[in-house]
């Protein structure tokens, strides 16, 4: 994935890029399996009742029944944990992407598909602001590393190369997903409520598709 070149934008390789870039790694044993379930429970179950900050590894470590090494070896530490937590909600959206109905899915227009791709993923980011925070702050760029990142980039540097021809639509596709990162958007929900956060990231978003 770090070596994915993200360059060409030609429209006839769209899905099989993006199906490239949800690619996950091989399924892992079943006892290992296991222990990553009970992980997530314990931390999911922990998070929801003290927050995320609250709560230490050690104690996800004894919810859970697993030793401190073995969590720290498999997740590296909360932000690790955050990204494994959001894995399955990412890729859900990530498949109404690739094959959901219009206008999230194939077969509307590019800015259609933009503003709403710009709206399903605020809900998933408000839903969960608190956790995508901590994947994304972890460590200077680390949302830039995350798979997830990726995806969310190709797709709207697709969209944005199809509605606006001759524009660089991978610079731009970062600028629009700057304002869809947990610190921007939870400072303007938290300064003007979620309903305008949202309608101004919208506005920015059709207004990158509208040719000048």
């Amino acid at each position: 994935m770090d070596d994915l070149e993200i360059t060409g934008l030609r429209s006839g390789s769209s899905r099989e890029t993006l199906e490239l870039l949800r690619a996950r790694p091989p399924k892992e044993r079943a006892d290992a399996a296991r222990n990553r379930e009970k992980v997530l429970a314990a931390a999911a179950g922990l998070f929801a009742e003290k927050g995320v900050e609250a709560v230490s590894m050690d104690a996800i470590a004894a919810e859970a029944g697993v030793g401190k090494g073995t969590l720290f070896r498999r997740f590296g530490d909360k932000s690790g944990l955050a990204v494994a937590l959001l894995d399955a909600r990412e890729r859900d959206l990530q498949q109404r992407i690739l094959s959901g109905p219009p206008p999230l899915g194939p077969g509307a227009s590019a800015p259609e598909r933009l503003t709403a791709f710009v709206a399903a993923y605020l809900r998933y980011l408000f839903d969960h602001l608190d956790l995508v925070r901590m994947s994304e702050t972890a460590s200077p760029g680390a949302r830039y590393r995350i798979g997830a990142y990726r995806f969310w980039h190709r797709h709207v540097a697709i969209l944005l190369a199809e509605a606006r021809p001759g524009a660089d639509a991978d610079v731009l596709s970062h600028a629009l997903l700057a304002a869809l990162g947990a610190e921007a958007a939870g400072v303007l929900r938290d300064e003007y409520g979620q309903d305008r956060a949202v309608d101004g990231i919208t506005t920015l978003a059709q207004a990158l598709t509208t040719p000048t």
